[in-house]
């Protein structure tokens, strides 16, 4: 075995703290209640000590500039000056203030009328909206989008990536630091330049880039992770070119520093020859999505190449089967040697809780399956001194490992045969309603009576303090079954009536009982399991915590029959039964590696099929079933597309299809590029769907426009991520564009997404004012 230790080091680390300190700072500095020098001070706190969790835990590659206060798409836009100009940058150094605006809108002066309606005082400015946001690639991580114009120009307008280096060089730790690549960088981003390729902008780009470079290596920083995972996509020969140019550009510029050309969460495939062509010192392999990749990679890369092995999987929790790995990767050390490999994880951690050892509430056998990222690091170190001094020296750490293996698939705790013979017995008109849309909707319409235009939320109020503390009271046993339920039904009883008050037509109950989307109904689901502190950064300072799927999924009992039917004894208008769909389920969860996805996504389909039926039978005639993640579970290459969207349609049709014509399914979704997947968003069938279109102004009706959708839209006019309030004027604008796309018939008024995360102060006058949006659009609007 050779004597040369093995390198060992994750891509990225998860940044929000242990017990999410900075969404603590942050949502405190935005709130008024730190300085701007104390949230600073908390985060190079918590950098220093995620540095230093790495160096105890042994590893040897440890990341910079892996640290974000929002996202690392932001800022990279920031460190290159790509601000749009209604921001008001002109030059120097970005603000922090600026930073924020861009990621959450600024607030106009605003004044409130006599009738309650909240109108924007147009001598100082209506504020900024926030950059559009959409998902990391096939993630529940957001990003920001940059913006770029014909124009743009370039310039080093943050050292962040330099000062988080120099700052760990000052505490004694030498690290690798991580830069998002600048073709991705331009890919990710967008332009209102009609006919506008933003990767054009890569030569005025690239001289930014190579200044940092160079101020890296003047500080002695020999290696640098530059992510291109662009290159796990279906790229043009342009978009190639470019990362020739790029990567050459960086050879002849900056001479003295080695580059990690990095990409994950797919194969390169037909992308490896260019990747293998470049310029570059290492390559990084994404070996828990594309373990086939690696013989290719060994047949083709250069002797020199160092290879990054991402064997340890960073967005999923199974504990790895480590003698597994070692069998596959020992052959590699041997025939390369060990200083020219690098033990990594398949992406950054950022994806995975911190500790498990910060889990005390789950049962020994399920915790002896799972791995945290500070069990990931471990994990690598383990492979590492395998193969540095063999696997005697690890031997009780990889007897362990198989054992766990060993245990969970033969646990009786995985399988049920009930729901194996149910998904068996599953026939093609399950997934079918009685009638098509254009006969059910007349019945629909008969039934709820509505208005043109009605308006609705997506489900959410805000989780106010009161009900955080009654819900942590409660889960203590500080506040009885009882008293917390009254306390449920009057937090309910308010919201319904304060939603008749002030005119919207069809209701929610304000889910005040539920912590989360998808985990409250995973919490009433047999087969998942659920963490105290496993949570995970979805954008800014909104933290999740996925629940675990360990084994076979299905519904014991109603879920949320109970809370539906009480709110809507408390009025004349229809209340809509809220569920999440079974892709989503899916997606926001850490799945089981054990069965295909499609499989368990359509166990869930039948749990949820019958809460449907079961809300229909308790008088529910909206049910929304919410698939905010089924765009972002598309795979990354379009090859893959078909067999994916076959499943997750089928299995939300059939979780919807049990019910009568009359009843009324809805269903939303998020931050989509609604264009690629435009049949199967028909074929869901649902008969109204919202989506989130205030930050593209209506641009992503687009596709439902070029498709003649034929159901009804509810496209959003009210940002939900932005803590701004939006004015009447504002939403009837966006309403008008959206007529301008669609029939009277087909437009519902609704905000983007659920409120859950905003404050009743800034919710209650921007529903208000969408009821009057609406108002006003039915006054120009012909006669039903």
């Amino acid at each position: 075995m050779s004597s040369s230790p093995v390198s060992v080091g994750a891509l990225g680390a998860p940044r929000i703290g242990p017990r999410r300190e900075l969404k603590v700072a942050l949502e405190n500095y935005w709130s008024g209640k730190i300085s701007q020098d104390e949230l600073l001070k908390i985060a190079a706190d918590l950098r220093a000590a995620g540095w230093e969790r790495q160096r105890a835990a042994g590893v040897s590659i440890i990341p910079s500039n892996d640290f974000s206060f929002y996202d690392q798409v932001l800022d990279t836009a920031v460190t290159v000056g790509a601000i749009p100009a209604a921001y008001g940058w002109t030059g120097g150094p970005v603000s922090l203030d600026t930073y924020f605006a861009l990621a959450r809108g600024t607030q106009g002066q605003q004044t409130t009328c006599a009738a309650g309606h909240v109108h924007t005082d147009p001598a100082a400015g209506e504020g900024l909206p926030a950059l559009e946001m959409t998902k990391w690639f096939d993630t529940n991580y957001h990003y920001l989008v940059p913006e770029f114009t014909r124009d743009q120009k370039f310039e080093l307008a943050s050292t962040k990536v330099v000062d988080e280096f120099s700052e760990a060089k000052a505490l004694g730790y030498h690290t690798r630091p991580v830069l998002v690549g600048p073709v991705t960088f331009l890919k990710l981003g967008k332009s209102r330049d009609e006919g506008f390729d933003p990767v054009s902008l890569l030569p005025g780009l690239l001289p930014v880039y190579a200044e940092i470079l160079r101020r890296l290596a003047a500080l002695g920083a020999d290696w640098v992770q530059i992510d291109e995972p662009v290159l796990a996509l279906d790229i043009d020969d342009a978009t190639r070119t470019a990362l020739t140019s790029a990567f050459e550009f960086f050879a002849r510029a900056v001479p003295g520093i080695k580059i990690q050309l990095t990409s994950y969460f797919n194969a390169y495939g037909d992308n490896l020859a260019t990747a293998l062509e470049l310029p570059v010192a290492g390559l990084h392999l994404d070996l828990a999505r594309a373990p086939e990749e690696l013989d290719t990679v060994l047949a083709k890369a250069p002797a020199g190449l160092v290879l990054s092995l991402g064997v340890i999987d960073g967005r999923n929790v199974w504990r790895a089967n480590l003698p597994v790995i070692l069998d596959r990767i020992e052959p590699v050390a041997a025939k390369r040697g060990t200083d020219h490999l690098i033990i990594s994880t398949s992406s950054s951690l950022l994806h995975v809780p911190y500790d498990l050892a910060h889990e005390t509430g789950l049962d020994d056998e399920l915790k002896s399956w799972l791995a945290f990222a500070t069990q990931k690091l471990e994990e690598l170190v383990i492979l590492g001194r395998a193969l540095s001094q063999g696997r005697d020296s690890v031997k009780d750490e990889l007897a362990a490992s198989a054992a766990a293996a060993a245990s969970r698939k033969a646990s009786a705790r995985i399988h049920n045969p009930q729901v194996a013979a149910r998904l068996a017995a599953v026939k093609p008109e399950d997934s079918n309603r009685q009638h098509p849309f254009s006969e059910r909707s007349k019945a629909q319409h008969e039934a709820l009576n509505l208005p043109l235009f009605p308006t609705t939320t997506i489900g959410s109020f805000p989780q106010t303090s009161e009900v955080r503390k009654a819900r942590a009271a409660h889960t203590r046993g500080e506040l009885d079954d009882a008293g917390y339920e009254a306390f449920l039904r009057k937090e309910t009883e308010n919201a319904v009536h304060w939603q008749e008050e002030i005119g919207l037509d069809v209701l929610v109950h304000g889910e005040f009982e539920r912590n989360d989307m998808v985990q409250y109904f995973g919490e009433l689901l047999d087969g998942y399991a659920f963490t105290r502190n496993g949570w995970v950064q979805s954008y800014g300072s909104r933290c999740v915590r996925p629940p675990i799927i360990f084994g076979d999924v299905s519904r014991p009992r109603p879920m949320s029959v109970e809370w539906a039917a009480y709110a809507q004894s408390l009025t004349s208008r229809p209340m809509k039964g809220m569920l999440t769909g079974p892709v989503t389920m899916l997606q926001w969860s850490f799945v089981r590696d054990d069965l295909p996805r499609a499989t368990v996504t359509r166990q869930i389909a039948l749990a949820l099929r019958d809460e449907v039926t079961d809300l229909e039978a308790a008088g529910i005639r909206v049910i929304q079933i919410d698939e905010p993640a089924i765009r972002e579970g598309l795979p990354l290459r379009k090859a893959d597309w078909p067999a994916y969207l076959e499943w997750a349609v089928d299995s939300f049709r059939l979780s919807a299809s049990g019910v009568r014509d009359e009843t009324q399914i809805h269903t939303h979704m998020c931050y989509s590029e609604f264009n690629d997947i435009i049949d199967a968003i028909g074929a869901l069938d649902a008969d109204v769907i919202s989506i989130e279109t205030s930050r593209s102004k209506m641009e992503l009706l687009d596709a439902f426009v070029d498709y003649h959708y034929p159901n009804e839209i509810g496209p959003g006019v009210y940002d939900i991520h932005s803590p701004r309030v939006p004015s009447t004027d504002e939403m009837e604008e966006l309403l008008v564009k959206a007529r301008e796309r669609l029939t009277p018939a087909q437009i519902w008024v609704n905000p983007d997404c659920g409120l859950k995360t905003r404050k009743w102060e800034e919710v209650r006058p921007a529903l208000v004012n969408l009821v009057k949006a609406a108002k006003l659009l039915r006054e120009h609007a012909p006669a039903k």
